[in-house]
């Protein structure tokens, strides 16, 4: 294992939208590892609300005073990203046992695919136990506040997005 690989975590997701789960999980890996790369998975299977484009905006934008946070998209095997980078570890959150039985299936599955590969679980503050990226735009889509869900720049986009959704421009 190089020096390189030892440096770099990858915390890949959709990230559709970043909410303040997310941002914790990045914040413990950085207690951990001294570079964290956020993988933003492009899938067009998935019917996502922000391209892959805009997310990486609006992660480099939150996390722009923190040199040691990095933002890429990806697509296809996470294990193949994983070696273009020169790294090993995988960070994922977990917020419940319910998510342990898929996570662990993706861990067995990644290392087998690429043995150098070590996943690491951390848990978010157990105020984002609950929030997931699909809750944090169905409360939007209903006109819910998110005020402390998501950080302020992705709340505000997010508004942005489902207030055009909802009233189109009339001609």
């Amino acid at each position: 294992m190089g020096t390189s690989s030892a440096a770099l975590a990858v915390y890949p997701g959709s990230f559709d939208p970043l909410h303040l789960g997310h941002v914790d999980i990045i914040d413990r890996a950085l207690q951990i590892f001294p570079r964290v790369m956020v993988g933003i998975l492009e899938n067009a299977g998935k019917d996502a609300l922000f391209s892959p484009a805009e997310r990486v905006a609006m992660i480099r934008e939150l996390f722009a005073d923190q040199p040691a946070v990095e933002v890429q998209s990806f697509s296809g095997l996470l294990v193949k990203f994983l070696k273009e980078l020169d790294a090993t570890i995988i960070i994922r959150g977990m917020r419940a046992v319910s998510d342990f039985e898929y996570e662990f299936q993706m861990a067995l599955m990644n290392r087998r695919l690429y043995p150098g590969a070590e996943t690491v679980f951390l848990t978010p503050k157990e105020e984002f136990t609950y929030l997931s990226s699909r809750l944090v735009k169905e409360v939007v889509a209903l006109g819910g506040d998110v005020t402390g869900l998501v950080p302020a720049p992705v709340r505000a986009r997010l508004e942005a997005r489902y207030r055009k959704a909802t009233h189109p421009p009339t001609s």
